[in-house]
């Protein structure tokens, strides 16, 4: 096995793991927000917020670690390609071993400009994959944002059937003293779908 074939084994092998670990992240998700779901039931404000942003975070590893998994299946795709290329060009030299005219006849600076362009992509490519880790990795260092946190709250607490208490959406301004139209709005549609799912 070359090593050109040896690192197309370890891209792909990365990329099958970078999915692996996606739906693990995937099923960690779905288990944060079944026990958001029984801290919301259980009337715990602070308890369900850990964990909605357990569940966001959740996501976005499952969501980075996908698009790194693709990113790294097209780098494995490009390899490949060289990899058949190879071959068929070790192929063609043994069909035409021994007809010179026909080798003289190939323009050797069009295939060496063309096998330098190749490895220029190659370059680019290792370049982009680099900044897009470190990009992936700088994005999971920020903290969730709280409208996601409140939303998904909502969205669990809907699911559940579970009225949420004001306290539970600002617990550290208290109350608010009048709720805005959109807000009236979302609260009248989540009235309606519970009044037709009973």
């Amino acid at each position: 096995m070359s090593g050109l074939e040896k690192s197309l084994f370890n891209l792909k092998f990365t990329a099958k793991q970078l999915n692996r670990q996606a739906a693990k992240a995937g099923k960690d998700e779905v288990t944060e927000k079944n026990k958001l779901k029984k801290a919301i039931q259980q009337n715990h404000p602070d308890i369900a917020k850990i964990y909605a942003q357990n569940a966001i975070r959740k996501q976005n590893e499952k969501l980075n670690l996908l698009r790194l998994g693709s990113r790294i299946d097209a780098v494995a795709s490009r390899v490949q390609t060289a990899v058949t290329m190879r071959q068929v060009t070790g192929s063609m030299a043994g069909v035409v071993k021994g007809m010179d005219g026909a080798m003289k006849a190939m323009d050797l600076e069009k295939i060496s400009a063309v096998m330098d362009k190749f490895e220029s992509q190659f370059e680019d490519l290792d370049v982009a994959t680099g900044y897009y880790e470190n990009a992936t990795s700088s994005a999971t260092a920020v903290g969730t944002p709280q409208d996601d946190v409140d939303r998904l709250i909502g969205q669990v607490a809907d699911e559940a059937g579970v009225e949420l208490q004001a306290e539970m959406k600002t617990p550290e301004t208290g109350l608010k003293a009048a709720a805005t139209a959109e807000e009236e709005r979302e609260e009248g549609l989540g009235e309606r779908l519970r009044a037709l799912r009973n």
